[in-house]
């Protein structure tokens, strides 16, 4: 396709929260992520990002909810559907460390096609998937 540049990526994912200071915590301490940006932007929002430790993949945009439609949305922004997918190379080495850090699973190991993987739950409940692609080769 012409007219687009070819070296975008998708940099930024935002992840509706209760409470900055709580996302924060859990991201950084459960799964091992690294504070970005905490940027106050004045009327009480801030500019918050994490990303994990490796600095590989899109930022989360923590973006605390703001009036009753953006709260009602915070733990399902899918609908129930997996929503963010955290890639590993160690599948075994990563269950273990976030198992030992207190993060909900909700479902055992399993290997597919396309990999190994395990859904887990953040602490609002969206869901996620831990998943060490199969190598190819």
């Amino acid at each position: 396709m012409t007219g687009f540049a070819e070296n975008r990526a998708i940099a930024t994912v935002a992840l509706v929260v209760g409470n900055y200071d709580e996302a924060i915590a859990w991201y950084v301490e459960r799964l091992g992520f690294v504070l970005t940006d905490d940027v106050d932007l004045g009327g009480g929002k801030r500019w918050v990002t994490v990303t994990p430790a490796s600095g590989r993949g899109a930022r989360l945009l923590l973006a605390e909810a703001s009036g009753e439609t953006q709260a009602s949305r915070i733990g399902n922004q899918t609908g129930g559907r997996v929503f963010l997918f955290l890639e590993t190379d160690d599948f075994t080495r990563d269950h273990q460390a976030m198992l030992g850090r207190g993060v909900e699973f909700r479902e055992s190991p399993r290997r597919e096609a396309y990999g190994t993987v395990a859904v887990f739950a953040d602490l609002y409940g969206n869901l996620w998937d831990l998943i060490e692609p199969k190598r190819q080769g």
